[in-house]
């Protein structure tokens, strides 16, 4: 399909909104992204680009800047929450691994996305709320100052509250997992190492790795709770709160708890996979269609996956309809064994009771002495696959 002709406008300016724009651009469509913001910026917080987000990254020619901007990753290590006792460390480095890990502040993503979007020509419109969406052979956009925008396809890129989502799937409220989640980050008072760490506890656990060059420290805190009862999505918390809810967890995390001084609390909501991803001539990308909770790290490399596939399912069609289903197609699948794993690994790091949690804490430590590649590979299904080369 020539995409030349395709006039396409993207919902949304996070992740999978300027990756979507570029990899359409890559393939010659005439895209214009719309965001509701009056700048594109993000909340001060980290993500992690595995492999697989790498590959895409690099297939739209940011390989260097995200190497500039990310701190590589030498281990993923499990602790114990008590004394910060180590479980299990898995080495990120030599050939056991499928390729390089980064960790990075969201910000810094976003701006040198943003920039490449920019450097592109590809137009960017801010303070743009979409009201609704139309799909048809000419979908409409109609935003909230009853302004209406057409284009050959519409990309809804726009999260959790999609605009584009019920129109394909029908009105459907978000639900609480049972899981909130405190982010902040903090200054490297711990000479954390380049390494992701779990501090797994009862119902809770935490996420800590460190940011732009090792200056800066990324705490993800979850804890397990009955009800959100909190007004919106996201609030700002006392960084006492945080300290009191993980105040017997030891190790290094006291140290990088005393030094939070401003913290935000979200409750983690979610819908299901979509069972439809486009509609004539619109198509889901990321959290739109499949939101997943942070126990895995693919929220950002799942968005600049769809990304990619979605431009390259088009090129390759010879319809636009025929374009959208392979995308699907290609997708599907994949998002849902991605979110059930990282539901699974909530459960693992929740551990509560205490033999089954010795059990498994054992067994991991006997794994990671006797079986290391076998740990490693578990999961060259999800961070070994390259979009780029799946074409």
């Amino acid at each position: 399909m020539d995409l030349n002709s395709l006039k396409t406008i993207v919902i949304g300016a996070g992740v999978g909104g300027l990756a979507t724009a570029l990899a359409l651009h890559r393939h010659g469509a005439d895209v214009t992204v719309l965001e509701q913001a009056p700048e594109i910026t993000e909340v001060g917080a980290g993500l992690q680009i595995s492999p697989n987000g790498g590959a895409v990254l690099r297939g739209l020619g940011l390989g260097p800047a995200l190497e500039a901007a990310g701190v590589t990753g030498q281990a993923v290590c499990l602790h114990d929450y008590r004394n910060g006792d180590p479980v299990l460390r898995l080495d990120l480095t030599g050939d056991r691994t499928v390729g390089r890990y980064h960790f990075l502040h969201r910000a810094d993503l976003i701006d040198l996305l943003a920039e490449a979007v920019r450097a592109a020509g590809i137009k960017i419109r801010l303070l743009q709320q979409v009201d609704t969406v139309i799909s048809g052979e000419t979908p409409e956009i109609v935003l909230a100052t009853g302004d209406r925008l057409h284009a050959n396809l519409v990309v809804g890129a726009d999260g959790l509250h999609s605009r584009l989502r019920p129109v394909l799937n029908g009105p459907q409220k978000a639900f609480f997992t049972g899981q909130v989640a405190w982010r902040a980050v903090i200054p490297n008072v711990v000479d954390h190492p380049n390494e992701a760490h779990v501090h797994m506890g009862p119902h809770r656990h935490v996420v800590s790795y460190p940011l732009r060059g090792g200056s800066h420290v990324n705490l993800v805190a979850v804890q397990e709770r009955a009800a959100w009862a909190a007004e919106g999505w996201a609030q700002t918390d006392d960084p006492a709160n945080l300290r009191r809810v993980f105040a017997d967890f030891g190790g290094r995390l006291p140290a990088m708890l005393d030094a939070v001084e401003t913290v935000g609390l979200w409750g983690l909501f979610r819908h299901p996979v979509a069972d439809h991803w486009h509609g004539a001539g619109a198509a889901l990308v990321g959290d739109a269609a499949h939101p997943t909770l942070p126990f895995l790290a693919q929220g950002a490399n799942m968005a600049l996956e769809d990304a990619w596939v979605l431009a390259d399912a088009l090129a390759g069609a010879t319809t636009r309809a025929e374009g959208l289903a392979h995308y699907q197609a290609r997708r599907h699948a994949r998002a849902r064994k991605v979110i059930a794993t990282a539901n699974g690994n909530a459960w693992k790091y929740h551990l509560s009771f205490p033999p089954l949690r010795l059990a498994a804490h054992t067994a991991l430590r006997v794994a990671g002495r006797v079986a290391p590649d076998r740990m490693v590979r578990q999961f060259d299904w999800l961070y070994g696959h390259d979009v780029t080369a799946a074409g």
